[in-house]
C-alpha cells in the first residue's frame, strides 16, 4: 500500500511539473481547445494555389451530423459546439462560388461487411448500431433519408454534377477508396480537409494524404468527435492536427483564403 501511495504521489508531482513546463497548456485549462498562448511549433506557411486546391469532406452523413443519426448521443455535443454542420455548408457554398473543386469521401457498409472476422473497437460499435448501412453496393433502396445518406442541406452542392464523390472508405482512411486517384486526375495537390469525425476518418485522411505528398490544411471547426469516458476524440485530433497538418484553420480563415 505504501509503495502504491508513493508512486501515486510521484505521478501527481510529475504531472504538475509537466504542466508548469509547457506553460500555455496550464493557462488554457478553462478552454481545452484554445490555441496555446506560447506555441512551441512553428507557424504555418501554407499558401494556396487555387487551381491546385480542393476541399475534401469526409462522411458528411446523417449518422454523424444529425440528431436523427445513430451517433448523436456521442458526437452531438461536439458537433453543436463547433457548429460543424453550418461550417461544412459554408465551405461548400464558398467552394462553389469560387470554382474550387469539392471531393467527398463517404462511408458505407453493406451486408457482407458485417461478416468481418475481426474488428477494432469503433468498428464493433459502428456495425452494432447499423451505422452507414446500405442494403447493397448495387442498390439505393432505402438510402434516401437513412443514416448513410448525406445531410439534406448539402445535397444541392454535392449533386450539382461537379462534385466528385469517391467510392466508400471502409475503416477510417482513404487507402481503400479512389479519393487519391480522383485528386491526382484533377492535378490537385493541396487539400482543405473537413468532415467527420475528427480523430477517426478526418485524421486518418490527413495522415494518408500527407504520406501521399499532398499539402493539407485542416478546418478545425468543420469537424467534431465523440466525447466518451475513454477520452475526448476532438481534443485528441486537434493536438495531432497541430502536430502534423500543413495548416490548421477555422472555417472563416479557409473561406477567406479560397475567396477570389
Amino acid at each position: 500500500m505504501k509503495l502504491k501511495q508513493y508512486l501515486s504521489s510521484i505521478a501527481r508531482i510529475s504531472g504538475i511539473a509537466i504542466l508548469i513546463a509547457v506553460g500555455g497548456i496550464a493557462n488554457a485549462q478553462h478552454d481545452p481547445y484554445a490555441e496555446p498562448e506560447e506555441p512551441a511549433l512553428p507557424p504555418s506557411n501554407m499558401v494556396l494555389d487555387l487551381p491546385r486546391t480542393a476541399i475534401v469532406i469526409t462522411d458528411p452523413q446523417i449518422d454523424f451530423l444529425s440528431p436523427d443519426g445513430v451517433t448523436w448521443a456521442l458526437v452531438g455535443k461536439s458537433v453543436t459546439a463547433n457548429k460543424t454542420v453550418e461550417h461544412i455548408e459554408q465551405l461548400l457554398k464558398s467552394a462553389k462560388a469560387n470554382d474550387i473543386a469539392v471531393f467527398i469521401s463517404p462511408h458505407y457498409y453493406y451486408p457482407t461487411d458485417h461478416g468481418w472476422k475481426f474488428e477494432g473497437a469503433l468498428e464493433k460499435v459502428m456495425h452494432a448500431i447499423g451505422m452507414f448501412d446500405r442494403v447493397s453496393a448495387f442498390s439505393i433502396e432505402g438510402f434516401e433519408g437513412s443514416g448513410a445518406d448525406f445531410m439534406p442541406q448539402y445535397k444541392p452542392y454535392l449533386f450539382d454534377g461537379k462534385t466528385i464523390i469517391a467510392s466508400p472508405h471502409k475503416v477510417y482512411g482513404p487507402e481503400q477508396n479512389d479519393l487519391v486517384l480522383q485528386l491526382r486526375k484533377q492535378h490537385i495537390d493541396q487539400v482543405i480537409l473537413a468532415g467527420m469525425s475528427a480523430n477517426l476518418c478526418a485524421q486518418a485522411h490527413m495522415h494518408e494524404l500527407l504520406e501521399q505528398g499532398f499539402e493539407v490544411a485542416v478546418v478545425k471547426d468543420a469537424t467534431a468527435a465523440a466525447q466518451i469516458p475513454e477520452g475526448d476524440g476532438y481534443l485528441a485530433a486537434l493536438v495531432n492536427f497541430r502536430f502534423m497538418a500543413n495548416a490548421v484553420w477555422t472555417t472563416a480563415e479557409a473561406v477567406a483564403r479560397i475567396s477570389k
